[in-house]
């Protein structure tokens, strides 16, 4: 992990694509703001996880409709 000092009004630039400035610091909170193409999302870093688990448990819920799919079919594997 890269660790770095900023003060308000600076910025950091990841890549050529990102920039992160730093817009006020009130005691012990920082209000940051992320520059982005459209096409790159940005997430807070808790709502970020909750999507992967979402992600994750809709992946598993598809996988056993799958197989009960297969199952009800008679085992055969569709052709393709």
């Amino acid at each position: 992990m890269l660790v770095l000092t900023r003060k308000a009004g600076e910025s950091i630039v990841i890549g050529n694509q990102v920039r992160i400035t730093i817009l006020e610091i009130q005691g012990r909170q920082i209000r940051l703001g992320v520059e982005a193409p459209g096409d790159i999302s940005v997430h807070r870093g808790e709502v970020y996880e909750r999507i992967k688990q979402e992600n994750q448990s809709a992946i598993q819920e598809g996988e056993t409709e799958l197989k009960a799919l297969r199952q009800a079919l008679g085992g055969k594997k569709p052709k393709g």
